[in-house]
């Protein structure tokens, strides 16, 4: 895949342009950028973030416990960039997303059975985000549709929050189905990488370490499953965003900042 953005401190970062939408058009390139931590930026990372690729807004979904933990990062030293630190703490480990002890199947997937597999935990994660922080989410797409400057959407892996608020912006955007499925499981490539930096990281080795590495894996039904459920419960992702106050101009907003 040629949407990845080498860096010396992180290891997932990708674009989002280059993605066909249902009218036969393609995301734009340099608009908006999805991440793992950015906690470990080099001085040469930062430089061709704001300088080359005009990087102006940091979405950053990690919970506040990650962030006192971690640090805010070093692009919040510089004046060019807006941070928009909007927890999505649906968290189920201590401080990230990779065990749920509990999921409520009545609420999230009443019409399948009660037996908690994999598919349901990952489900249940992702569709806790919007139960629990609606607001969260709809100013986070809000934040990535500013149009002065490229954006960045990130959390400790670029995998599961950073996941579930690109499926939104690009289903919002007209992207298809199967190119938003193909940019969530891209993170497989990476996720060896991206799980030896968490591990380095007194924040998030235990909970890394109580799953098996496999666990850890996108696999394309969780984002599918996910989406169907929000197919299924609000004839799709916008019915939902229309409920929690997203508008017609924050649909065009993001539109433009992503279509071609």
């Amino acid at each position: 895949m040629t949407r990845w953005i080498e860096l010396e401190g992180a290891v997932n970062v990708r674009d989002l342009g280059g993605l066909p939408t249902h009218d036969g058009g393609v995301t734009r390139h340099g608009r908006i950028l999805r991440a793992d931590n950015l906690q470990g930026l080099t001085e040469r990372d930062v430089s061709r973030l704001v300088g080359e690729l005009k990087l102006r807004h940091v979405v950053d979904l990690r919970s506040t416990a990650e962030v006192t933990l971690e640090g805010p990062g070093p692009l919040t030293l510089v004046p060019e960039v807006t941070h928009h630190h909007l927890t999505l703490f649906a968290e189920g480990g201590r401080y990230t997303d990779v065990e749920a002890d509990t999921i409520d199947a009545e609420r999230v997937l009443p019409w399948q059975t009660r037996r908690l597999d994999e598919d349901l935990r990952m489900t249940g994660i992702y569709y806790g985000y919007l139960r629990d922080m609606p607001d969260a989410v709809v100013a986070a797409l809000r934040a990535m549709s500013l149009n002065d400057g490229a954006a960045v959407v990130h959390c400790a892996a670029g995998k599961d929050r950073t996941g579930v608020l690109t499926a939104l912006a690009l289903e919002t955007a007209g992207v298809t189905r199967e190119a938003i499925v193909e940019d969530y499981t891209a993170t497989g490539e990476r996720l060896e990488l991206v799980l030896r930096r968490l591990r380095a990281s007194t924040t998030y080795r235990d909970d890394l370490d109580s799953r098996p590495a496999d666990d850890h894996m996108p696999r394309p039904r969780y984002i599918e499953q996910f989406l169907s459920v929000l197919d299924d419960r609000f004839g799709g992702p916008m019915g939902w965003l229309k409920q929690h106050g997203w508008t017609t101009a924050d649909t065009d907003a993001l539109r433009t900042r992503l279509l071609a």
